[in-house]
């Protein structure tokens, strides 16, 4: 089935179309028939399953636009749900005109919402406690609801709003139409649905209809400070044209865009301090390919509708189970294959075991790419580069060869493009010393912390796994003495180490690391 088999309006229609809805997921295919026909409704399924288009696109066409009063009401359990709702809406409206959506919530002035409701609104969206200061007021009036929408119904009541949505329904014509979406059924909710659904139709998404199966999910056990020099070496790896990285902080996002720009990377930044118009323009540049990753909070992370979106990467373990749905879901999309991955830093493990236990996916564990891996993938890149070239024929600049072969040999010529080309190898770059070893040569490292500073061989082997994307397995013998300590690690990723652990701590001690005197 497809969104232009079901009984929607031209206008809603094309809007879908420019977001990428194609095909509804299971819960809107179920759904959207019966909320149509007028009938209440009994949705079971998790966060991330589409259920916000489920109840809003038959809303948008059950709205009368020469009637501006309140028509629809939503109650969400959090403002942060309450605006993610509302920006979907509002997306969904794109080409029509006389429907106006607002969000009210917690800790945004309520003269502004008044202000806004006096105007003129059919749809509401807001958390139980601002919906019943505006009815306490009498700033917000629900005489003529059609229909009305419990989202989310098993956390309001866990937040303890149960009183609140009594009142509400309690509100509301007895003859309107009324949606509770849950994603479990307890006797708080059955009590509810009892009480005020009549003869609702059931809608249950089974557990196996949730995982993301296009989807490659990987986390990497990391230290906070190698964060971002280890989402560079992904990006070196994979080279995305559109990737999302989301953090938990509006000051995270803002930091690491920093980090990108310095790096040279195309970043945007997309969090709730920017306005709707700001997010637009920012999603239409994306959409175009003007820049390489977008990073974004979970507050807009719904309204994320990018197609092609090669990988998904949380900076930051989300701080809710469902956020990570709503995450990832941003690539995978339309039978497209996608990847995920997620930093743990760690404590976080036991976070990140709530998620497996959540979305029953498998998270594999991954490792941060050396340098030579990264070293490796530039040179082919360059050689790729190249090759295509000599093998399309296409050469250009004849004027200018001739004019560096006066003082040059052609060798030195070709040298000196691919080293333009290629750049330096990483470890050449950022370190003066340049280590060469035979295969299997073991190195051995010294480290200026000791048994004074109370270090053991798992302070060793942790931080160096964490830090230089080594295995510990792969780590020799680690011998510690009074004052300094000796590692031994293979030859290959002696220059991992030294730039890994360079400006690092262990055990908050500042860690000074060298080869050892031969």
């Amino acid at each position: 089935m497809t969104f232009n088999e079901l009984h929607l309006n031209e206008k809603t229609k094309k809007a879908l179309q420019d977001i990428g809805y194609n095909t509804p997921t299971p819960i809107q295919e179920k759904a959207i028939p019966i909320i149509l026909e007028g009938k209440d409704l009994i949705g079971q399924s998790k966060t991330g399953t589409g259920k916000t288009a489920s109840y809003s696109l038959p809303i948008i066409e059950k709205i009368e636009t020469s009637n501006k009063k309140v028509q629809a009401i939503v109650l969400c359990p959090t403002r942060e749900l309450a605006l993610q709702v509302a920006e979907e809406v509002r997306k969904f409206l794109k080409y029509q005109e006389g429907i106006k959506t607002l969000a009210i919530y917690g800790g945004q002035s309520i003269e502004t919402q008044i202000k806004m409701l006096k105007k003129g609104v059919q749809i509401v969206i807001g958390t139980p406690g601002r919906v019943m200061d505006h009815m306490r007021r009498k700033t917000l009036k629900l005489d003529q609801v059609k229909i009305c929408v419990l989202d989310e119904a098993d956390e309001m009541l866990n937040m303890g709003f149960e009183e609140d949505i009594e009142t509400i329904l309690k509100d509301v014509p007895n003859g309107r139409q009324t949606v509770l979406f849950s994603a479990t059924m307890n006797p708080k909710i059955m009590k509810i649905t009892k009480k005020y659904l009549k003869e609702p139709k059931k809608v249950k998404i089974k557990a196996e209809e949730l995982t993301v199966n296009e989807i490659e999910q990987i986390s990497i056990s990391i230290k906070e400070a190698m964060k971002s020099e280890t989402l560079m070496r992904l990006i070196e790896v994979y080279h995305p044209q559109k990737a999302i990285v989301f953090c938990n902080t509006k000051k995270r996002v803002d930091d690491l865009i920093e980090i990108l720009k310095r790096n040279h990377i195309k970043a945007e930044a997309l969090h709730g301090d920017i306005k709707q118009s700001g997010r637009e323009r920012i999603m239409k540049k994306m959409r175009n390919g003007e820049f390489q990753i977008l990073v974004a909070t979970d507050v807009v992370a719904r309204g994320i509708d990018i197609q092609d979106v090669e990988f998904v990467l949380n900076y930051d373990v989300p701080q809710e189970e469902e956020y990570y749905v709503h995450r990832i879901g941003r690539t995978g999309r339309n039978g497209n294959k996608g990847r995920a991955f997620t930093f743990v830093v760690g404590k976080e493990k036991s976070k990140l075991q709530s998620i497996k236990k959540y979305t029953n996916a498998k998270i594999k564990e991954g490792t941060i790419p050396t340098l030579a891996q990264i070293n490796k993938i530039r040179k082919n890149k360059a050689i790729q580069k190249v090759q295509e070239v000599i093998d399309e024929k296409n050469f250009l600049g004849e004027e200018l060869l001739q004019e560096l072969l006066q003082k040059n040999s052609i060798e030195e010529i070709s040298k000196a493009l691919i080293t333009i080309l290629y750049g330096k190898p990483k470890e050449e770059k950022q370190n003066k010393v340049t280590i060469k070893t035979k295969n299997g040569e073991i190195v051995k490292l010294f480290f200026n912390l000791g048994k004074k500073d109370n270090m053991k061989i798992k302070d060793f082997v942790g931080s160096i796994a964490a830090n230089c994307g080594i295995q510990g397995e792969n780590i020799g013998k680690i011998n510690i003495l009074d004052k300094f300590s000796f590692v031994e690690v293979p030859g290959e990723y002696v220059e991992d180490v030294l730039q890994g652990m360079k400006g690092k701590q262990i055990k908050g001690r500042d860690c000074n690391v060298e080869i050892a005197n031969r």
